[in-house]
């Protein structure tokens, strides 16, 4: 193989804006009893900390950060009554992660674990089938390394693309980004030389900062880390050029604005160049 491409999934071959973030503003703003929904902007500074991959830790972690700022007294998401704590520790925060998981996934897969309706069902594809298909031709492996449930993700690899059995590293699988074990079980299964380069394509901080601690990890080959501006960062032109060098300070190589730009000539120049 010439190289290796493993792909996020999440705002690289989906679009999730109205989906896993929409999920999010919706946790947040019940569990602090419609006080808080955070926007799109809001979650993508959480993000750009680099260790918020998981969107129920984040959805908790919003929540958190909401309580510890107000000079209020908390009150609880299940009951009119307050906790009496201002905003100096989480401890007294009373919120349930069982909790907030459930309600997250009423959301996002709908009410029905057995019969999605969510959000999920509406996300529109980033790309197409044809494009895996050129980088096979063009002798490079690829596969997939996402913090999305597994079930979840196949939902958009094989259910919408109709991809035949991708290589896949899901969230049961590894744990979460930024540490790179997920990424190198995906390259592994792709049985590459010890010289192919590998290229990591995502759209977050902790994307980029998995390609890094994977580089830490083996030394011996060369990783590249490649940005995908994710389409709602694209309706401003300020907000993509901030998100770019977001992800440029975060070790992004290249940063591009659809994940299909990144053609396999375009990854061949890279291999070539590193």
């Amino acid at each position: 193989m010439k190289a290796i491409a493993i792909f996020d999934i999440d705002g690289v071959i989906r679009d999730v804006g109205g989906s896993y973030r929409r999920a999010i503003a919706d946790t947040v703003e019940h569990f602090t009893q419609n006080a808080y929904r955070p926007t799109l902007q809001d979650i993508d500074k959480l993000k750009s900390e680099g260790i918020w991959n998981n969107d129920w830790e984040a959805s908790r972690e919003l929540i958190y950060r909401y309580f510890e700022h107000q000079p209020n007294s908390i009150p609880s998401p299940d009951s009119t009554e307050s906790a009496v704590s201002v905003g100096l520790s989480r401890n007294p925060i009373d919120l349930n992660y069982d909790d907030l998981i459930a309600f997250f996934q009423s959301r996002y897969r709908g009410p029905d674990p057995n019969h999605w309706t969510g959000y999920i069902c509406s996300e529109p594809l980033l790309c197409e089938p044809t494009y895996f298909e050129q980088l096979t031709q063009a002798n490079i492996g690829w596969g997939f390394f996402s913090g999305a449930m597994r079930d979840e993700a196949l939902y958009a690899l094989t259910g919408k693309l109709g991809l035949v059995s991708p290589v896949l590293v899901a969230m049961e699988d590894a744990p979460g980004k930024p540490d790179p074990t997920g990424l190198l079980m995906a390259v592994e299964q792709l049985q590459p030389e010890n010289s192919t380069t590998i290229v990591y394509v995502g759209d977050t901080v902790g994307d980029m900062y998995t390609v890094q601690r994977a580089s830490e990890q083996q030394p011996e080959r060369a990783w590249i880390g490649v940005g995908v501006l994710p389409p709602h960062v694209q309706q401003n032109s300020q907000q993509a050029q901030a998100y770019r060098q977001t992800l440029k300070a975060a070790g992004a190589i290249l940063v591009m604005p659809s994940v299909e730009q990144l053609a396999a000539v375009v990854i061949e120049q890279l291999v070539t160049a590193n």
